[in-house]
């Protein structure tokens, strides 16, 4: 079996209702099909035998509603309609990932312990800008100390708003914005102590880590550069690339062997998880799973890492034992 990690999806009613709250919304799911049409889906993951996908939101109720009961509403709705997906299609979904409304922690505490306890889903998923504010360590604590007591990892997926005047042309924001994004938020949570502060949290991160494993050895030399020329100081008690390789990695990098090395190189085989961004490619999810699957073929290392990347770390890291 072949796990994969990291999927989007906007479940069919809850797309028809976002319709009704955000039209422009409904829009844009519609030009990928294969988000809501299970039917689109299936037909495309029939190419690839024995992958299994684990489900995120798209368009996420913390990302599209301000408004504190509308956002409440559409975390409900998407939760309780992951459950039901995954419960009615257990050949095809391994698990769902858990959204939550983002307008104040009381709510989202409260809806993270029914999707848990309740719907059985296994983690949570938060965006690297919450209303477009970075993620603040301080302010989510309760969550991600929530998370480790659940022994369950949180996914955070890089957002940026389209329309920053750096990122107005050529399509940037997507291309070369969002692996920016996850770096800054993988930093942050770095530099403010997360993993120190609360021991056995699991955080994945979309794109293999994205800029962190190429630019490693700069981060080592500038914080050190850092440290001793500015005395600036962290809330770690080790050099920060240790807390880097804390993090956990998906392979969803289009289909390059050379940067899932890379990725192998910094994190370890046992913190690789096979994920494709699907359906997120030019054939709306036809195109990059092949690919990644032979990425990972391709990578020069044991059959034995393999089948960790593939499937033994998610069932480990969601604390579901092998079928056999």
């Amino acid at each position: 079996m072949k796990i994969d990690i990291y999927t989007h999806i906007i479940p069919p009613r809850y797309k028809e209702a976002m319709g009704k709250v955000a039209p422009e919304l409904w829009a844009q799911v519609g030009k990928t099909p294969t988000l809501s049409d299970l039917d689109h889906r299936f037909r495309i993951m029939d190419k690839q035998e024995g992958v299994k996908q684990v489900l995120t939101m798209a368009m996420t109720a913390m990302s599209i509603l301000e408004d504190r009961r509308r956002a409440i509403d559409f975390a409900r709705r998407a939760n309780d309609e992951m459950a039901e997906l995954v419960a009615r299609y257990p050949d095809r979904f391994f698990a769902g990932v858990a959204s939550l409304p983002m307008t104040d922690m009381e709510p989202a505490l409260e809806e993270l312990e029914r999707a848990i306890t309740q719907l059985k889903l296994k983690g949570l998923q938060l965006n690297t800008s919450i209303n477009e504010k970075p993620l603040n360590l301080e302010e989510l604590l309760p969550l991600f100390q929530k998370m480790a007591e659940y022994d369950l990892p949180v996914w955070i997926h890089p957002v940026r708003p389209i329309d920053r005047d750096d990122y107005e042309k050529y399509f940037m924001n997507h291309v070369f914005g969002w692996p920016y994004e996850s770096t800054v938020v993988m930093n942050h949570l770095v530099l403010n102590g997360l993993f120190e502060r609360i021991p056995g949290s699991k955080v994945i991160i979309h794109h293999c880590g994205a800029l962190v494993p190429f630019f490693a050895a700069r981060i080592e030399e500038a914080y050190n550069a850092s440290s001793a020329i500015h005395g600036m100081k962290g809330k770690t008690s080790k050099p920060p690339l240790d807390y880097f390789k804390m993090f956990y990695a998906d392979t969803a990098l289009s289909g390059s062997t050379a940067g899932l090395m890379c990725g192998h190189a910094f994190f370890g085989a046992d913190r690789l998880l096979f994920g494709t961004d699907m359906p997120y490619d030019s054939e709306h999810g036809a195109r990059n799973v092949g690919r990644i699957i032979d990425a990972v073929e391709a990578m020069t290392i044991s059959d034995a890492e393999k089948k960790m990347i593939f499937e033994e770390n998610a069932r480990r890291l969601l604390g579901v034992r092998d079928e056999a």
